[in-house]
């Protein structure tokens, strides 16, 4: 069979004779009984044909629309042509975690929402593809473990989620000896410590952290900045520091009954069953129960799909605007539904009812209406009086989201500049107020998604080489130049 890219006259064209197609998919009665992931991979003639889909547009839309600027076009007229592994090497140069981010990615709300066909077709299959690429990639030995000769310095990170493992794998491969550091015994932060198995697998990570370890980074778990771990010392024994540490702290509810032992957040309930590492809250009965989830984010309707495998009678998620103002990724809300879960939309919480006994059994909602627009862009809203009603409940998670923390709560930071909400100040190669000392994610931006980590990630490692080589007056650091 030919393919359409290999014809410039109907290249162009090939959207209109190739229909969009989504990787495939393992059916419901079979997947809402275990935590392994849903989709497959796309075989090499499907690959080719999803990408001859991509018009090549002359200023393309899908590379601002993501958030790490990845060369899209490129990579997708080199899939077309069956250059798979040309292809995955022009992808590796916005991430080298490509299989960690088509996993998580709502593409739909990134670079498929800006494809210029999602105005006039269905918009190019842009995640299944790179995950595709990723994938043919590590079978077929692209990702190795060669660096450049050690040049001498030593970096130390703070963080192992995605933007600390970025930020320590370019390093490494450019020649520096680096060192990870985390409070958790599992590497991996919120990817493996906060996302459920069904979105991305353990091993999936697990690769990529062996892979690290290979190219000779050393990881020091179970140790916390501030306690066991010293700013003054890690600067004292390294070249560079970036801190890339989770930061942030789940929102409450403040409705009458909040404190009741029913009510339980995202994070905790998503964690009980996906850690081997004991929590100090218990672990929520959830067969039989009927579960309410309030929120609809990503975690929230991970919260709905997990209590679904958990056995819960009912998962209905509460959200006080309608459904296009979800700020979760259409994919993950079309798996809850098929899966079972139940929405009800415009209805905010005004009291968590007590079943007398400290437990749970039921919410108190009142229906919202639209009104104007919020600060992002999405629909306002305003109570609707007199039409409060209740929904029956055993245990009630909060997904309401996450504020930023603080880095002034340890003295750690004391020497380092803050901006108003006490996250850390970095200038354009991401350092801190602090010569050497650079940073990213969660604890400069505040509560940020994988892809804008892993960018800080890359850009922090890229500042760190420019660092060490200004600072010695040569190149020894391997730096690109700015």
């Amino acid at each position: 069979m030919s393919n359409p890219a290999s014809d410039p006259a109907n290249a162009r064209l090939a959207w209109r004779e190739q229909v969009r197609q989504e990787p495939p998919k393992r059916p419901v009665s079979e997947r809402v009984h275990d935590f392994f992931e849903i989709h497959g991979i796309f075989d090499e003639k499907t690959a080719r044909e999803q990408a001859s889909r991509c018009i090549q547009c002359p200023n393309p839309s899908c590379v601002s629309g993501c958030p790490l600027c990845n060369p899209i076009p490129q990579w997708m007229l080199l899939t077309a042509e069956g250059r798979f592994l040309e292809a995955a090497a022009v992808m590796g140069s916005a991430t080298s975690m490509a299989e960690v981010c088509s996993r998580v990615c709502a593409a739909d709300h990134h670079c498929e929402h800006t494809c210029i066909l999602d105005s006039i077709s269905e918009p190019v299959a842009i995640a299944g593809i790179e995950r595709f690429l990723a994938d043919y990639s590590l079978r077929h030995g692209l990702v190795g473990t060669a660096t450049a000769p050690p040049n001498g310095y030593k970096v130390a990170v703070v963080g192992a989620g995605a933007g600390g493992l970025t930020c320590a794998e370019l390093l490494a491969r450019r020649g520096c000896a680096v060192t990870i550091f985390d409070e958790s015994l599992i590497p991996g932060g919120l990817l493996v410590n906060g996302l459920p198995a069904f979105n991305i697998a353990n091993s999936v990570v697990e690769r990529r952290v062996d892979l690290i370890r290979k190219l000779g980074v050393r990881f020091q778990l179970g140790v916390e900045l501030g306690r066991g771990l010293n700013l003054a010392e890690l600067g004292a024994g390294h070249d560079a520091i970036f801190l890339g540490m989770d930061s942030r702290t789940s929102r409450t509810l403040e409705v009458p009954g909040a404190g009741l032992s029913g009510v339980v957040q995202a994070l905790p309930f998503l964690l009980q069953k996906r850690t081997s590492v004991a929590l100090d809250i218990p672990a929520p009965e959830v067969a039989g129960k009927r579960v309410l989830v309030l929120g609809a984010g990503e975690s929230a309707v991970d919260c709905l799909r997990v209590a679904i495998r958990w056995g819960a009678r009912e998962a209905v998620g509460v959200y006080r605007r309608g459904e296009p103002d979800m700020p979760c990724g259409k994919a993950n809300y079309q798996s809850a539904i098929e899966e079972g879960a139940r929405f009800v939309f415009n209805a905010m919480p005004k009291a968590i009812l007590d079943d007398g006994a400290g437990g749970v059994r039921g919410l108190r909602a009142v229906r919202t209406a639209p009104e104007g627009q919020d600060v992002r862009g999405r629909s306002g809203f305003v109570e609707v009086p007199g039409q409060e009603f209740d929904l029956e409940a055993d245990l009630i998670v909060l997904a309401l989201g996450f504020d930023p923390k603080p880095c002034l709560l340890s003295s750690e930071f004391s020497a380092l500049q803050v901006n108003a909400w006490g996250g850390l100040v970095v200038d354009a190669n991401h350092m801190t107020s602090m010569a050497g000392v650079f940073a990213g994610g969660d604890i400069v931006r505040g509560p940020s998604v994988v892809l804008e980590t892993v960018r800080d990630g890359r850009n922090a490692a890229e500042g760190i080489l420019r660092y060490l080589a200004a600072r010695d007056g040569n190149t020894r650091a391997g730096a690109t130049p700015a």
